[in-house]
């Protein structure tokens, strides 16, 4: 008996199966943090941060990890944990990107803008940049501060920043938002959206009339200690010794960055030694390694104060799962994560920086488990299920291989029947589907994710093995089709 076009199957299995892996993936949700007084916590050893780190590297198969840990103005410990992508050694001095992790640097230069009395939160953005015009009247009563706690009304939704146009510095990410629109009034809803950082990093340069990377350096990571940390504008800036990875059933796949744009939302370099300095200014009131001031605690505190929608000005403000204060902010790219974690409750600082994509989230599972350790529990094995998915998905792309070769050898045989030509159509439509289904991936995505704008090559990156299996599927299918079509049009068929 003839079972049902293969192609047709495989469409409803992969729709299932990405729908599954989106849904998985974890995402945070902020809430407002509590008052409370430090309270006392034991001190976390370097043996016990090794051991939660090293098991987690063993259990997953991750290359290569970057941590800092602090106390109040004290450095734990910094250290680096397995390879680079060309086999040298992760240490402390490390070079690996922080991803979104770079907002609250970005925020920080602004709070200083405003110390110095440049710039004021509450005052419309176009003031200060009339060069911020999107095709938007309401654009005109965006205000710093929405900006930074992403209430700007601007959305993925109406400005696709990943999968348009690609700016290379943020000017030109300024010019190129010509064509976006509100998705909301201006300070009434919360919406995550990279290009609100973009135009930051943009006033940053204009009000100090220096190159936003330039200014970090100067006035931000030269007073702190950071040496080595540095910001650039667009992914093929990242050097080779700070290439990424992808995870592909346990083991790692060296790739370069895709392209992207990021300057400002998502494109700072630093090392686990710069990130200790980095956190101990975060809990030390905005005072640098000497005990000067880089920016006011007072703006400190306003970059840790919570919105209504748990946001601050480049952090997100929680609480640990024992119920205690946690201001974080994690960091997404395709081939690095990163995430970093103040702990007020205790004053412990944790930053984590590792060289694997978006999908496995491991600096931020790292980073879960390092809070754990702060507040004395056990942290839980790791989840590899993940694993065991994309070995699912690369067996049934090796089947899809093997059909696609059959249907191939008796396309022949299948156009000596006699149809009709709209039944001829209507069998072939299915064997289509996931060729319209890869193409068309992205925007897939990018709606089972509410909307967040996502290019092709980045969801290529974010589901590997699912996207081999659509490709896979698409040439079996439309090799079949030819197979069979190919002798209708050699050989017209009798009246």
């Amino acid at each position: 008996m003839r079972r049902g076009p293969v192609a047709a199957q495989a469409g409803a299995v992969l729709i299932r199966m990405l729908t599954a892996l989106v849904l998985a993936a974890p995402a945070p949700t902020p809430s407002p943090a509590p008052t409370s007084p430090p309270a006392p916590a034991g001190t976390v050893t370097v043996a016990a941060i090794d051991a939660a780190v090293r098991s987690y590297l063993e259990a997953t198969g991750v290359p290569g990890v970057a941590v800092a840990v602090t106390r109040g103005r004290t450095v734990i410990h910094t250290g680096g944990y397995g390879h680079t992508a060309q086999g040298e050694a992760v240490t402390d001095r490390t070079v690996m990107a922080v991803a979104s992790v770079s907002k609250s640097m970005t925020a920080l230069a602004v709070l200083q803008l405003a110390d110095a009395g440049r710039v004021e939160l509450d005052t419309p953005v176009r003031t200060y940049l009339p060069e911020f015009r999107p095709a938007d009247e309401r654009v005109a009563r965006v205000t710093v501060r929405q900006l930074l706690n992403h209430t700007s009304g601007l959305s993925d939704r109406t400005y696709r920043s990943f999968s348009g146009p690609l700016a290379h510095d943020p000017r030109e990410a300024v010019a190129l938002m010509r064509t976006a629109r509100l998705a909301a009034e201006p300070g009434t809803r919360f919406e995550y959206h990279n290009p609100n950082y973009q135009v930051a990093a943009r006033l940053v340069e204009v009000l100090s009339g220096l190159p936003f990377d330039a200014y970090l350096r100067q006035r931000v990571f030269g007073p702190l200690g950071m040496a080595d940390s540095r910001s650039i504008d667009t992914s093929d800036e990242l050097p080779p010794s700070s290439r990424g990875h992808l995870m592909v059933a346990g083991r790692p796949v060296a790739l370069p960055e895709p392209p992207a744009f990021g300057a400002g939302s998502g494109a700072v370099l630093s090392t686990a030694r710069d990130m200790a300095a980095w956190l101990v200014a975060q809990t030390g009131r905005g005072r640098g390694p000497a005990g000067a001031p880089v920016v006011s605690a007072a703006a400190v505190a306003e970059m840790h104060r919570p919105s209504a929608e748990g946001y601050g000005l480049g952090w997100h403000t929680g609480t640990t799962p024992s119920g205690k204060p946690l201001v974080e902010h994690d960091g997404d790219m395709m081939t690095f994560t990163a995430y970093q974690a103040l702990l007020p409750a205790s004053g412990y600082g944790i930053a984590v920086m590792a060289n694997t994509g978006t999908l496995h989230r491991d600096a931020q599972t790292i980073g879960a488990r390092l809070v754990d350790l702060v507040e004395g529990r056990t942290p839980p094995r790791p989840n590899t299920s993940l694993v065991w998915i994309d070995l699912a998905l690369l067996a049934l792309a090796a089947v899809v291989a093997l059909l696609g070769a059959r249907g191939i050898r008796r396309g022949r045989r299948w156009a000596a029947v006699r149809r009709p030509g709209w039944a001829i159509a209507a069998r072939h439509l299915p064997y289509l589907l996931p060729s319209g289904l890869l193409i068309g991936l992205h925007r897939v995505v990018s709606l089972l994710y509410r909307g967040r704008d996502i290019s092709w090559p980045q969801t290529a990156y974010l589901y590997p093995t699912l996207t081999l299996l659509l490709a896979v599927a698409s040439a079996a299918g439309v090799a079949v089709v030819i197979s069979r079509t190919t002798p209708l049009i050699r050989t017209p068929r009798r009246r």
